[in-house]
């Protein structure tokens, strides 16, 4: 067990951002750090993904039209709804690990279902949140590079423009809402290794006197 979770007594790290931000690599460094359990809110319920192929998986048919048909404004409205709905599940299980009710272990939970505003509503103890960003430019190459943008054909290179639309979207909206509640972010551009991000988590994360609030905050 690690000195800070025995000066903290940290028992939930929350790890926010959009995706191809590091959510879940940095993630999943801190919880082996901790000795803590992880898990990304996107186990909990499905949304319509990633719209490209993988070696392992064919894009489906209703993730297609969803990227294809759908303006920029209808698909953050479609994915943030989806997040509201999936609060009260997301808030019982932090609070059952906060608390001690459920299971005894630790619990880092990444996702970017967790929206600022709902996590800076919550009231339980021993309980950290950070938000990870990323220049618009590395979160490009980072899903053309997933994606194979190179050998894509138009109407898959057409899906993922507009799965990237709307993860710049959701960057620009979530950092205005963590500015303003006074949250605590953290760049997780390609300057810092992996290794180095879960420890400004982790120095983050301990310096915090309310729930994603630092001490300066």
């Amino acid at each position: 067990m690690s000195r800070f979770v025995d000066m903290r007594g940290v028992r939930v790290v929350l790890v926010g951002g959009t995706s191809n931000a590091g959510k879940s690599t940095v993630a999943r460094v801190v919880a082996g750090r901790l000795g803590f359990a992880y898990l990304s809110t996107d186990g909990l319920a499905r949304h319509p993904g990633r719209p490209w192929r993988t070696p392992e998986r064919e894009v489906p048919a209703h993730v297609a039209e969803h990227y294809s048909s759908l303006t920029v404004d209808e698909l953050m409205a479609s994915v943030l709804d989806h997040y509201g709905r999936l609060w009260p599940r997301i808030e019982e299980l932090i609070t059952d690990r906060a608390v001690g009710t459920g299971s005894g272990e630790g619990l880092v939970l990444e996702g970017s279902a967790l929206w600022p505003v709902n996590v800076a509503g919550l009231t339980v103890p021993h309980t950290g949140a950070v938000w990870l960003t990323a220049d618009e430019v590395l979160l490009r190459a980072r899903m053309r590079d997933a994606g194979r943008y190179g050998e894509a054909t138009g109407e898959e290179r057409h899906l993922m423009d507009r799965f990237l639309a709307r993860t710049v979207r959701y960057q620009a909206l979530m950092v205005d809402a963590v500015d303003r509640l006074g949250l605590d972010r953290i760049d997780a551009g390609g300057h810092r290794s992996v290794e180095e991000l879960a420890d400004v988590v982790l120095a983050t994360v301990g310096a915090q006197r309310a729930v994603g609030r630092s001490s300066a905050g």
